[in-house]
């Protein structure tokens, strides 16, 4: 198992702004943003003890959904390793990369590049994808996603790992003889599951170093980390899997605009006492997102989480 963080410990970490900006989460000032913006933004991330930064990942969006979900969308591989340059500590998440879209061996080679380069930062998120026309225009099958996910994750782990010349043998897949260096600095990639369906719950139990959920409340979460306890039990995997949660909206302090019925503000305190409470249910990192009006306001949101926030949340 390639455990991330250390157990017994709530680690937070968050999906960057400005590089994808879908209308359920993008901030209107997110569309005039620059790269020094999303330089900042980790910068300040770094300096405060976040435990990761992540990147989402999509080819093309289709003009039906172009409205909900916009076409910007950074490249995760690029935009990681661009900030993997300005940092020096923080993690580095594809949240997700939707890896059944691309031969592993061309993924292997830009995450093991990626790793290479940031001293073995990289944390390898990977989810089945849900946009139909983005599978088709890139010659895939859409409707074999999830068992196509599952063969490209078992050749992901052989071609991430120590050989010089990986080999697999899957039903579709398979490689040898074919050398890839440079190899990832970390001895095992952690890869990260997505995906809140059956399907992804029991790809992350029995695939996964660790769980990232889609947007499950705070109520749901105990039933899905049972399950994949579960699965994992009966699957004779006795190592244990990172939980991870979406939190809500945050605020620190109280805003003097409205952020929405969903955020959470308050004191330092008060948040970190609602906080802990995804530790109770068995949750090892939090995915935390600050409502903010621009870079400056968003800057000092990360600066006060880590300073006032992260501080508690094991106290």
């Amino acid at each position: 198992m390639a455990r991330v963080f250390p157990e017994g410990r709530l680690v937070y970490g968050m999906q960057l702004p400005i590089q994808s900006q879908s209308t359920i989460y993008a901030e209107p000032w997110e569309a005039a943003a620059t790269p020094g913006d999303l330089l900042e933004i980790a910068r300040a991330a770094d300096r405060s003890g976040f435990g990761y930064l992540a990147s989402c990942d999509h080819v093309a969006i289709p003009r039906r959904l172009a409205g909900a979900m916009s076409t910007v969308w950074y490249d995760p591989v690029a935009t990681l390793a661009f900030l993997a340059a300005a940092t020096e500590r923080v993690r580095l998440l594809s949240h997700v990369a939707i890896v059944a879209l691309r031969h592993p061996l061309a993924t292997a080679k830009q995450y093991a590049t990626l790793d290479h380069l940031s001293g073995g930062r990289l944390v390898l998120g990977v989810g089945a994808g849900h946009v139909q026309e983005e599978f088709e225009a890139l010659g895939v099958d859409f409707a074999r996603r999830g068992p196509l996910l599952d063969e490209t994750v078992d050749a992901l782990w052989a071609a991430l790992g120590p050989a010089e010349y990986p080999e697999f043998e899957g039903p579709s897949l398979s490689f040898r003889d074919l050398g890839q260096l440079p190899r990832p600095a970390q001895e095992r990639v952690p890869v990260w599951v997505g995906g809140s369906s059956p399907a992804a719950v029991r790809r992350a139990a029995v695939r996964g170093d660790g769980w990232l959920p889609q947007g499950d409340p705070r109520e749901a979460l105990p039933a899905q980390i049972g399950r994949i306890r579960q699965l994992r039990e009966a699957a004779g995997i006795a190592d244990p899997i990172e939980i991870g949660a979406i939190t809500e909206p945050l605020y620190v302090g109280e805003p003097a605009w409205a952020t929405g019925r969903r955020t959470r503000t308050g004191k330092p305190e008060e948040l970190a006492e609602s906080l802990r409470e995804y530790r109770a249910l068995g949750v090892d990192q939090i995915q935390v997102r600050f409502r903010s009006r621009d870079r400056a306001e968003l800057v000092d949101q990360i600066t006060s989480f880590g300073a006032e926030v992260g501080p508690l949340l094991n106290a």
